[in-house]
């Protein structure tokens, strides 16, 4: 009798550390840090044993399986050996698939509340013992713990995933330009490039004046490729703030930069990228396999596509110092509302 009861004793140990596992295993370590640090009283309360580490899961796996096996043993004495296997059998299959493995119980946070403390000062004296053992546990788990994550369709999966995960915090911008960056190289130049039939380009010979400002203004742009003669012999690209300012007219060939820089319309995004950034250029025309002029393609071109939206530097207020203030100003009203709701 003594020993059943006994049994019983060990076995309901092994299913409150198993509790105690699961309550610790719920909330990933770097989250519960996090909780912690924001002033969380229970979370500050579990993070004192789960700073340890895996030696926190050592410790406990350790006491669930002497549990198990002092179970089995006393139960053993008192009963046939297949009813005491049948018996710790039902124990594990309790403990690990009945107790619920998606939420945590109050049960489960009380225990955790109460046994914390006797935990932590286990931990504390046997961390060294613990450390090196988990550390020896680390290596060869590292070696068998596998990501899930082959290719790069499978990590863009997981962030399409993580923006109706529950409890994100990451900013959906944040996941969108994530996902721009890994999936912008596959793009070609001619699925995102400015068709020529729609580019506005300028003949050397035009002269500079309010009709051709408005003209060049009210495209949107701010470069425009030069041609001379025909609209394929471009000669050189020309900058609408270089126009700034000039009172003295004149003929747009005396105001242009004179190199021009082609890519094929067959490259990848990634690549034209590179070739923005090793040439410190900011737009390349585009020519196909019979040395014909397409389009025209530009650095915020690549850019939108990382992004994930239209970029219009143009229009932009970085340069206007009131503008810039009030936008600080709105973001601060913001935060300061967003902690009196807190």
């Amino acid at each position: 009798m003594l020993s059943i009861l006994g049994a019983l004793i060990l076995a309901t140990l092994a299913l409150v550390f198993v509790s105690l596992q699961k309550t610790y295993s719920h909330i990933p370590r770097a989250e519960l840090k996090r909780r912690a640090q924001k002033g969380d009283q229970f979370a500050q309360l579990l993070f004192r044993p789960a700073a340890y580490g895996m030696s926190l899961q050592v410790l406990l796996w350790l006491f669930i399986g002497l549990t198990s096996a002092g179970f089995f043993i006393l139960l053993a004495s008192s009963v046939p050996g297949w009813l005491a296997l049948l018996g710790a059998l039902a124990l594990l299959w309790f403990g690990f698939g009945w107790l619920p493995n998606s939420r945590v119980t109050a049960l489960s946070n009380a225990l955790a509340r109460y046994l914390t403390p006797p935990l932590a000062w286990i931990l504390e004296r046997l961390y060294p013992l613990l450390g090196r053992l988990s550390d020896w546990l680390s290596k060869h788990r590292q070696l068998s713990v596998h990501t899930g994550l082959y290719e790069k369709e499978d990590l863009l999966k997981l962030l399409e995933q993580q923006k109706v995960q529950a409890g994100s915090r990451i900013n959906p911008d944040e996941l969108r330009i994530a996902s721009g960056a890994l999936s912008y190289g596959d793009k070609l130049v001619r699925d995102i490039m400015t068709p020529k039939r729609v580019v506005t380009m300028v003949a050397s010979t035009d002269s500079i004046g309010p009709v051709l400002l408005n003209e060049l203004h009210g495209s949107g742009h701010s470069r425009f490729p030069v041609y001379q003669d025909k609209p394929d012999n471009v000669i050189g690209m020309l900058y609408l703030r270089d126009l700034v300012g000039v009172s003295d007219g004149g003929r747009v060939r005396d105001h242009i930069h004179k190199y021009v820089m082609y890519v094929n319309e067959a490259q990848t995004l990634n690549k034209v990228l590179e070739a923005f950034l090793k040439t410190k250029s900011h737009l390349f025309m585009v020519v196909n396999g019979f040395e014909e002029t397409v389009g025209i393609i530009t650095i915020e071109d690549i850019l939108e596509q990382i992004v994930g939206k239209p970029i219009m530097d143009e229009f932009d207020k970085y340069d206007d110092m009131r503008a810039v203030a009030a936008l600080d100003a709105k973001k601060d009203r913001k935060e300061n509302a967003e902690k009196m709701v807190e």
